[in-house]
């Protein structure tokens, strides 16, 4: 049982991996669409590039969008609306009329029966058919259905009276019974006529939608054996419908009780194998991130993340899947890693998301562009107008790409769906949540980036205050070394801004006792006169292990302790060393000996290098341009034959180039010129 466990706790790292492959493939192959995949590739005005294709089975005939708005088109030109008559105002109307009349009879003492009889007759024909105070958009002959209770009555339109017209139409029936009315009659007849007839929308639209639901989504039915298209054949119109058609039966049918399995077996085998790259490319060329499992949590977490979006977006309509920042997956990896690995990542995360998404081609080709762009375009991101200017040639490509696929397939312009411009726009704009995402990213996974490491620059920091303070000669020292690193790592093309954030606090750990170092030494009272070697070497060595404790309990990352661990490897104190050897002989070179371990990043190497030369050139007396080259090339080759940088990913024509770098940048520190001979 203890084998077990020891066998267990030894390879946890790579049983985790294991885990994090398997549970990236479940869910990836959860967020895939239940169907088969087509077995051929075609598109619109293209040739058919394969054999003739006949029906293996016989299938129905779908017709197209266009086809079924067209119909939709027709239902609701050619509906005929409801409205519903409410009775009981034609009866209200009248009494109120009747009434009104009787009441002024009795003050003037005078009946006009001639009105009273000629009035209730307009009452009725006006409600014949009723009054409406709404004008509607439809034509005057339109047929509507008159609803009153359970009695529907079918009548033109223009057969309802608009309660605006009222003045003018009762004024032509006086005409037509051959009276004027008088300006009393007139009135009351205009003040007791209220609209009667409204337009019932509710029953109109569920008949509509009805009539919708009912439409038949096939034309046709091409029987089993039936040529479906010949090669060569351009693909278009009907035939391109028919292919559309078998191809959505065929991905139906294989998705079959019987074949779910095979069919899983497919799709685990295809993702297994976009995942297996992923961590060989890893493993081969990315080693210091494979071994780290938060990293490759981090970046699996990604892929993921990312085809559950667009998987989201194309089950809610497939049309918005350009909508989808997925620029955002390389951005936010070349901000924390590398631009190759962002680029890698990203182009295996579009061969995922091609089962998903319609038109895979164009979707392929499309997003692997912009990815590409992302990669060359985006630099020196914590600069906000540098992502300004990247996500407008990202929207560009996308734009222009879509333009070019569109006109290849459709042979002109005059259809262009102006609106997946806006989605392209709309996707440049949510790639600007980048910023804050990375941000999100430091705090949860515990990485920095290069907006971090502007921030940790700033040497109003509160840390790098507190240095100053304390060991204003190490503040000096490390600013200095910050320079001469700095200018080195862009000679050989490695992360210069990491390079010098780590050589501004690779020596912090001072803080806590700075007299005992020679640069914060104020007089000529040397605090280690009365030490014992080995003791001022424990004080000396002691400064890595407090720069780390005072580093992770300010927050500083991951990243910017490894400078603080490495920046002196395994080397000797020297001093003290050949001090303690004077005096008693035989020494343990262990006592004498920083922990290490040795720099294992070209960034931690070149720290090592600036660090040693900025510190030692301090002991010339009379530094001249030769001394400072022979001085450089003296240190940096010691360092070389100890085997300082063996665990480095850097190259012997790297570090010449380091020192030719350091050799220009003390010469210009020291204000040197070239010695002319004697």
């Amino acid at each position: 049982m203890k084998n077990y466990f020891t066998s267990f706790t030894n390879n946890q790292s790579f049983i985790y991996k294991i885990l994090l492959f398997i549970l990236s493939t479940g869910l990836i192959m959860y967020l895939l669409p239940k169907g088969g995949q087509f077995k051929y590739n075609f598109q619109k005005g293209k040739p058919w590039q394969y054999e003739n294709l006949y029906a293996p089975f016989s299938f129905t005939i779908k017709k197209s969008e266009a086809a079924i708005e067209e119909e939709k088109k027709l239902i609701y030109e050619n509906n005929t609306p409801y409205f519903e008559v409410d009775t009981s105002k034609v009866t209200a109307s009248k009494a109120l009329f009747l009434s009104y009349l009787n009441k002024n009879d009795s003050i003037t003492g005078t009946k006009d029966i001639n009105g009273k009889l000629i009035g209730a007759r307009i009452i009725d024909e006006l409600y014949t058919y009723g009054i409406t105070n709404k004008k509607h958009s439809f034509l005057p002959d339109k047929i509507i259905y008159l609803k009153n209770g359970n009695e529907l009555q079918e009548i033109g339109y223009n057969q309802l009276i608009y309660y605006g017209d009222l003045e003018t139409i009762v004024i032509s029936m006086f005409d037509e019974y051959e009276t004027k009315p008088t300006s009393f009659l007139l009135d009351l007849l205009l003040n007791v006529l209220t609209s009667n007839v409204t337009l019932d929308s509710d029953l109109t639209a569920s008949v509509i939608l009805a009539r919708i639901e009912k439409i038949n989504p096939n034309r046709g039915v091409i029987d089993k054996g039936s040529r479906i298209i010949a090669k060569g054949e351009v693909v278009e119109g009907d035939k391109f419908q028919i292919l559309n058609s078998y191809k959505a039966v065929f991905q139906s049918q294989v998705w079959s009780k019987s074949n779910y399995n095979w069919l899983l077996l497919g799709y685990s085998l295809l993702i297994s194998l976009v995942f297996l790259m992923l961590f060989l490319f890893m493993k081969n060329y990315r080693k210091e991130i494979f071994l780290d499992n938060n990293k490759m949590t981090f970046i699996l977490f990604n892929v993921v993340f990312m085809v559950f979006i667009t998987a989201l977006v194309v089950q809610y309509d497939a049309k918005l899947v350009y909508i989808t920042p997925l620029c955002i997956l390389p951005l936010v990896l070349k901000a924390f890693f590398d631009a190759r690995l962002g680029l890698f990542v990203h182009v295996l995360t579009i061969l995922l998301l091609g089962f998903t998404v319609p038109n895979s081609f164009e979707f392929l080709f499309l997003q692997t562009i912009a990815g590409m762009v992302t990669i060359l375009t985006v630099s020196e991101l914590y600069k906000r107008a540098n992502l300004f200017i990247s996500v407008g040639q990202i929207t560009f490509v996308y734009i222009l790409g879509y333009f070019a696929f569109f006109i290849i397939q459709e042979g002109n312009v005059e259809m262009i769906q102006w609106d997946y411009f806006l989605y392209f726009i709309l996707c440049g704009l949510l790639t600007l949540f980048s910023f804050p995402l990375i941000y999100i990213y430091e705090k949860i996974f515990g990485l920095v980036s290069d907006v971090s490491l502007l921030e940790l620059s700033d040497t109003n920091s509160k840390l790098l205050k507190e240095l100053s303070n304390k060991a204003p000669g190490t503040f000096h020292h490390s600013l200095n070394v910050a320079n001469l690193a700095e200018a080195a790592a862009n000679e050989i093309g490695a992360n210069a801004m990491l390079t010098r954030v780590g050589a501004l606090y690779h020596d912090i750990g001072k803080m806590t006792n700075p007299t005992y170092f020679t640069e914060n030494q104020i007089s000529s009272i040397n605090s280690h006169d009365e030490l014992d070697p080995k003791e001022s070497a424990e004080i000396i060595i002691d400064h890595v292990i407090k720069g780390i404790e005072i580093a992770k309990k300010n927050k500083l990352p991951d990243r910017i302790i490894d400078f603080i661990r490495t920046h002196h490897g395994t080397s000797l104190v020297y001093y003290f060393y050949n001090k303690e050897s004077e005096k008693i002989g035989a020494v343990n070179k262990a006592d004498f000996s920083y922990p290490g371990p040795t720099p294992f990043s070209k960034e931690t190497a070149i720290l090592m290098m600036a660090d040693s030369v900025e510190a030692a050139s301090k002991s010339l007396k009379e530094p001249t341009s030769s001394k400072l080259d022979s001085f450089v090339e003296n240190i940096i080759d010691n360092q070389l034959n100890q085997g300082q940088f063996l665990n480095a990913n850097i190259t012997l024509k790297e570090i010449q180039k380091i020192k030719k770098v350091l050799k220009k940048k003390l010469n210009n520190m020291y204000h040197l010129r070239v010695e002319y001979p004697q």
